[in-house]
C-alpha cells in the first residue's frame, strides 16, 4: 500500500478579470487598525487572489484565496495571520517581486 504524503495546499491561480470590488469597504471595518492592509490589498487583488491564506480559513466553503479573507464577512478584520500576509503581499510587490516569489516568501514566514 502506498501513501500519499500531504504537503501544504497549493497556491491558487488568480483568476482573469479580478477586481477588488468585493472586498469591504473602510466604512464596513470594524477594526480601525485594519483599515490600511484592506486598503493595500484593493490595490493588488492579482496577485492576492493568488496566495492561499495559512490561517485554516482555506477549509472553509466558498473560499478560494487570500483576497477572500478581505470580502463579505471580511474574516481579515481580526485575524493576524491575514492582515500579516496581505501587509507582507503588498510590501513585496511594491518592491517589485513577482507572484511566485510573494507566494515563496509568504510560505516561508507562515507556511506550516
Amino acid at each position: 500500500m502506498r501513501r500519499k504524503i500531504l504537503g501544504p495546499k497549493p497556491h491558487p491561480e488568480p483568476r482573469p478579470g479580478i477586481t477588488s470590488a468585493k472586498v469591504l469597504k473602510p466604512e464596513l471595518i470594524d477594526n480601525p487598525d485594519a483599515r490600511e492592509v484592506y486598503d493595500w490589498v484593493r490595490q493588488i487583488p492579482q496577485i492576492v487572489d493568488g496566495i492561499r491564506c495559512n490561517c485554516g480559513c482555506a477549509d472553509l466553503e466558498g473560499y478560494y484565496s487570500l483576497l477572500t479573507c478581505y470580502e463579505e464577512k471580511g474574516m481579515a478584520q481580526h485575524c493576524q495571520i491575514c492582515q500579516g500576509q496581505g501587509r507582507l503581499a503588498y510590501r513585496l510587490h511594491q518592491q517589485g517581486w513577482t507572484l511566485n516569489g510573494i507566494r515563496n516568501a509568504i510560505d516561508v514566514k507562515y507556511g506550516d
